[in-house]
């Protein structure tokens, strides 16, 4: 059986030439985002965005819900993919990483597709369950604070209807899931809820080595 190949960056290099397809207003966002304080870090790489339209669209979501928006290029990548009619609701703690999101999905003509919605997830996540019910997204993306990735997880869940998907962010977390001498909160949540992903009898999942990790779980 062959191993996985390394993602050298000759690799990495060639796969964006021959699948990547960022658009000028994409690339602006991720390059005024780069510029930011931990903007690289924090942002999704572009073939990131670009799977994560993918996912929308073969889910055939018309209601998605985003679990951190930082400066909206993962917004603005799902919101095109949405119908005309299609809903995106994101949550971050406060409105100065979105607002510089706001102006480039208004120039992409998506804006009114975005719903944004300020402060504590957790809070939030219970608001929308009381406002909108359970099972009533399509799609949940989940790239927020990691020690409560356990906590989104399960809102995500009741929130996701029965074959709905979850992505789920960075979950080899800069490779400190294998690192014994990690210990932060941040990488042991990041572990904890790997290994409950992989017991959890509720959901198909799989973990992509790509970008920092990425995990799908499928709600049976």
């Amino acid at each position: 059986m062959a191993e996985q190949i390394v993602a050298t960056p000759q690799i990495r290099e060639y796969v964006r030439a021959v699948s990547l397809r960022e658009d000028p207003l994409l690339a602006e966002l991720r390059e005024q985002t780069a510029g930011l304080p931990g903007g690289s870090a924090m942002q999704v790489m572009a073939e990131e965005g670009q799977l994560l339209a993918l996912l929308v669209g073969l889910a055939g979501a018309r209601s998605v819900l985003e679990i951190g928006t930082f400066t909206g290029y993962s917004t603005l990548c799902m919101a095109r993919a949405l119908p005309p009619q299609g809903t995106l609701v994101t949550l971050d703690l406060n409105g100065r990483w979105p607002a510089i999101g706001a102006d480039y999905w208004r120039r992409a003509g998506v804006a009114d597709r975005i719903d944004v919605r300020l402060g504590d997830a957790a809070q939030t996540l219970a608001a929308l369950l009381d406002e909108r019910g359970k099972e009533s997204f399509d799609l949940v993306f989940i790239d927020a604070d990691k020690a409560n990735y356990g906590a989104y997880y399960e809102a995500a869940l009741v929130l996701t209807r029965p074959q709905g998907l979850i992505v789920i962010d960075n979950t080899l977390f800069f490779g400190r899931v294998v690192d014994p001498d990690s210990h932060d909160p941040d990488t042991v949540a990041v572990r904890a809820l790997n290994t409950a992903l992989r017991d959890d009898p509720r959901v198909d999942v799989s973990m992509l080595t790509m970008a920092d990790g990425i995990t799908l779980a499928r709600k049976r």
